[in-house]
């Protein structure tokens, strides 16, 4: 990351608007900061930069609880340090927060692009305009809006329990929903970075072909959306103030990824006999009962073709 950090910076400073920019390093590579440093001697332009570093690496949910309590701004933008902001991106966000007062969550779609910044795809990745619990529970794909791509109300992070967990893409979007609504730029306002040190790649490892591959798989995805169900869990306990409704639908979101969860690890230890029970409870859940319907065909079919 430490080759691509300058232009993730140089996008920072290319906003349209003042912004306070904290450049932080969490303690991956001993290069980042100094580079950074000297990238910006003598920077006199419009926005407030910080350069720092974690005493030690602390993992990306972490890290983001760190920031978020170190930050000003009301709202929090998140800028991976191999992607491109575009110049408008903070406005065009800010715009939607200042216009829609329910709207805890706004990204936008991005172009993927390669190692090198060569363009692959344009204008990917992106969700409706408007994403609130009934569109998640309705969808049942546990989608989310790019985490790269997210702005954030600050207060997602700071009046709720810290992030726990490996992945927060997932995480702010459920506390978003909970609290109001998530919102989805149409236009690309990221360059998002492609390449083999991904999170999301990582997690849905596909390299290592046939059943290994697949068992390695489905375990990260479970364990993810464990951390996914438990920190909604602890949104909703947070907040009982919140309209039974969207207290309710929580619980139905957190219910989504624990059987989600629960049906890929029953899968792959458990005997078929013990497969029912799970598959049962999606087949009886909106949103996954068409996934259920599908891994219910797996109980005839030996697990050395899982994965091919």
């Amino acid at each position: 990351m430490s080759e691509t950090v300058l232009a993730a910076v140089e996008g920072a400073l290319s906003q349209t608007i003042p912004c306070e920019i904290i450049v932080s390093d969490d303690a991956s590579c001993v290069q980042t900061v100094p580079k950074v440093r000297a990238f910006l001697q003598g920077y006199e332009g419009p926005h407030r930069v910080i350069v720092r570093s974690t005493a030690r690496n602390l993992g990306l949910c972490a890290h983001l609880n760190e920031l978020a309590a170190m930050a000003t701004a009301p709202v929090l933008f998140n800028s991976a340090g191999d992607d491109v902001s575009l110049p408008t991106r903070v406005e065009t966000l800010l715009h939607v927060f200042d216009t829609e007062a329910d709207a805890q969550v706004v990204g936008s779609r991005v172009d993927d692009v390669d190692a090198q910044g060569r363009l692959l795809e344009a204008n990917t990745r992106g969700l409706p305009p408007t994403v609130d619990q009934d569109w998640l529970i309705n969808r049942g794909k546990l989608a989310t809006i790019l985490g790269a791509s997210m702005a954030v109300r600050t207060t997602l992070l700071t009046a709720l329990p810290p992030l726990q967990g490996r992945v927060e893409d997932n995480m702010l979007m459920l506390r978003g929903a909970l609290l109001g609504s998530c919102r989805c730029v149409q236009d690309t306002l990221l360059k998002y970075r492609r390449h083999d040190n991904n999170l999301g790649d990582w997690v849905f490892d596909r390299s290592k072909q046939g059943y290994e591959g697949w068992k390695r798989r489905q375990l990260r995805v479970a364990e993810m959306y464990v951390e996914i169900a438990d920190d909604q869990m602890r949104c909703i306990q947070a907040r009982p103030d919140l309209p039974t409704e969207r207290l309710q639908r929580g619980h139905q979101l957190q219910a989504l990824y624990r059987i989600e969860a629960r049906q890929r690890i029953t899968m792959i230890e458990q005997p078929r006999i013990r497969w029912f029970s799970p598959l049962w409870q999606g087949l009886r859940t909106r949103g996954l009962r068409r996934k259920s319907a599908e891994r219910a065909l797996k109980v005839f079919l030996p697990r050395k073709f899982f994965g091919r």
